[in-house]
């Protein structure tokens, strides 16, 4: 998922942790696309443009007007140069969510003999509405332009049954981008990594990019659940090694040294959520948002990790 929004509550999202033990369902979150935002028609570069097809065409598309606005604070072609995607890959992104990644490595890959999995969060018949709706949203958006997006395969985590999130070893490359601490607080962060490890191939990448919550003694402590949303990044190099994963890089990408990690409502504090009141709460309209703009979304971990060969 391409960040967290919260129009869940954190009540829902437990909540859904509790019935997917019961019932092989998911909690999630997304922020659906607006309605113009939904308009994927294909316009051709500019004549002084990027190549079709290179990485930078994708970021640059005009099909990705409204996700632009991010950029300065996502680094997505330096992210994904780190991963080290490219060409004639076969990619899975765990919880695209509204799909902010997915708008620039679906069309990259389909014009480079790429493979996509999207593998979004579950839905059942007893699933929240505006979890089912984004998933509805991404699916139509994503699924009615194969001219741009290619023929994306269209998964779930965590896997139910024969609906696998991706083949066991076939991918190059798995992606984890900001949602570790939702996986946290869900209970789902051993099965993501497990899964991550399944999905790649021997010599295969992990890419994780999470919110970072720095660590400022040996002595303190991860909160198990992330409930501001901030993760230490020792431990997630910690739950990855327990997965069977090599560390092999780390990069500072998206780091923001403006953030103090310290927010009332979080890391939701910041933009682009901008929360003015505990979730489930209404907002306030008296709530200064100035200096949290003034930092910008948050500092980030970016990291790399290998299945071992």
């Amino acid at each position: 998922m391409s960040d967290r929004s919260p129009w869940l509550s954190r009540r829902t999202l437990m909540t859904g942790a509790g019935a997917l033990a019961a019932s092989g369902g998911l909690v999630a979150c997304g922020k659906p696309k607006s309605d113009q935002h939904a308009a994927p028609a294909v316009a051709p570069p500019p004549s002084d443009g990027p190549p079709e097809g290179t990485l930078e065409w994708a970021v640059a598309g005009p099909w990705r007007a409204s996700d632009r606005v991010r950029d300065r604070y996502r680094h997505p072609a330096q992210t994904l140069k780190f991963f080290g995607l490219g060409e004639d890959q076969a990619v899975v992104e765990l919880w695209p969510g509204a799909g902010y990644y997915t708008e620039i490595v679906a069309p990259f890959l389909a014009r480079n003999r790429g493979r996509y999995y999207a593998a979004q969060f579950a839905v059942d018949d007893d699933a929240d509405p505006a979890m089912a709706q984004t998933v509805a949203r991404f699916r139509e958006h994503f699924g009615k332009d194969r001219t741009l997006y290619g023929d994306i395969r269209f998964t779930q985590f965590p896997p139910a049954g024969d609906r696998a999130s991706a083949p066991p070893n076939g991918a190059d490359l798995v992606m984890m981008m900001n949602n570790f601490h939702t996986w946290m607080g869900a209970g789902l962060a051993e099965i993501a990594l497990r899964e991550a490890f399944a999905a790649l191939k021997p010599g295969g990448t992990l890419g994780v990019e999470q919110h970072r919550m720095p660590m400022k003694a040996l002595e303190d402590i991860q909160d198990p659940a992330a409930t501001n949303g901030y993760v230490q990044e020792a431990y997630v190099k910690e739950m990855a090694a327990e997965a069977g994963f090599i560390f092999k890089a780390s990069s500072e990408i998206n780091a923001n040294p403006r953030d103090t990690h310290e927010h009332p409502f979080g890391v939701w504090t910041l933009p682009p959520t901008r929360l003015s009141a505990p979730r489930g709460e209404s907002e306030n309209p008296n709530f200064d948002h100035a200096k949290y703009d003034l930092i910008g979304e948050s500092d980030r971990m970016t990291l790399k990790f290998r299945k071992p060969s």
